[in-house]
């Protein structure tokens, strides 16, 4: 039968086997942004065309995609990755840790499913050979329409409700299920809630020019803000007031919008 003292010695040891299983999950995963943002700024290069950058063929836009989506969106999976690997209670080190692999394994997977979704879409819209769709007749003006609807999606309920699941580690505590497949599930399931919030401003990253670094850069550090900072409703307030007065500029002044490429 133990003693107060070695319980409370084993509670110490637990605690400290946390914290380090937390902090090796966080650098995991920037590390693995890190890597994959140097990958993307290698195959970025001189691709960019400006809104209705062509994607290339399937295969080859899913990497791509994947890439990208692991370089913008594992930075801002690191607060709930490591509240799930503080969550998971059964197994050793090793299960552990990769449970919280596969957690992130999960997340992307659904990201990459909205990239091929995206790709669906935008190739249909193409294949319409619409000529009004041009940059120089309308455009500019669809270009624009997209990025301030994605701003005021910002303001909307299931924006607000699935910001929340991507924030609280409580309702991910209410999720999670046990076991590596259990993993690999909740991590699914969170890509959902996460693609629920940011979807919008992918659309108005497509919009810009999906191809161009510094846009990627951009939506990224508002993905990150909504899901890190303390001010939940003043961020979304500013996030789409920002990308509203961007909408609105590529629409009416693009060539005053620093960065955007002008197709054509």
């Amino acid at each position: 039968m133990s003693t107060p003292a070695q319980t409370r010695t084993a509670r110490g040891d637990d605690d400290r086997d946390r914290l380090l299983e937390r902090v090796a999950a966080a650098a995991l995963l920037i590390v693995a942004a890190g890597l994959c943002w140097a990958v993307t700024a290698v195959r970025m290069q001189g691709m960019d065309m400006g809104p209705g950058t062509p994607l290339g063929g399937l295969g080859w836009f899913v990497v791509v995609w994947a890439t990208m989506m692991a370089a913008m969106m594992l930075p801002s999976l690191v607060p709930m990755a490591t509240a799930f690997v503080g969550i998971r209670r059964e197994g050793r080190r090793p299960a552990r840790a990769l449970g919280a692999c596969l957690f992130a394994c999960g997340y992307l997977l659904t990201w990459a499913a909205a990239g091929v979704a995206a790709y669906a879409l935008f190739q249909g819209a193409v294949a319409l050979h619409i000529p009004w769709l041009a940059w120089s007749r309308g455009g500019r003006y669809v270009a624009g329409a997209v990025i301030v609807g994605a701003a005021l999606y910002e303001l909307t309920p299931a924006k607000y409700t699935c910001l929340r699941h991507c924030r609280e580690p409580t309702l991910l505590a209410r999720r999670w299920r046990p076991g590596a497949p259990g993993a690999l599930l909740t991590g699914i399931e969170h890509g959902c809630f996460c693609v629920g919030s940011s979807w919008a401003l992918m659309a108005a990253l497509f919009a810009l020019g999906v191809m161009n670094l510094s846009w990627m850069v951009l939506v990224a550090v508002l993905v990150t803000a909504q899901k890190v900072l303390p001010w939940e409703a003043p961020t979304l307030a500013a996030t789409a007031a920002f990308v509203a007065a961007l909408g609105l500029a590529v629409a009416l002044a693009p060539h005053q919008v620093p960065g955007l490429t002008i197709p054509g």
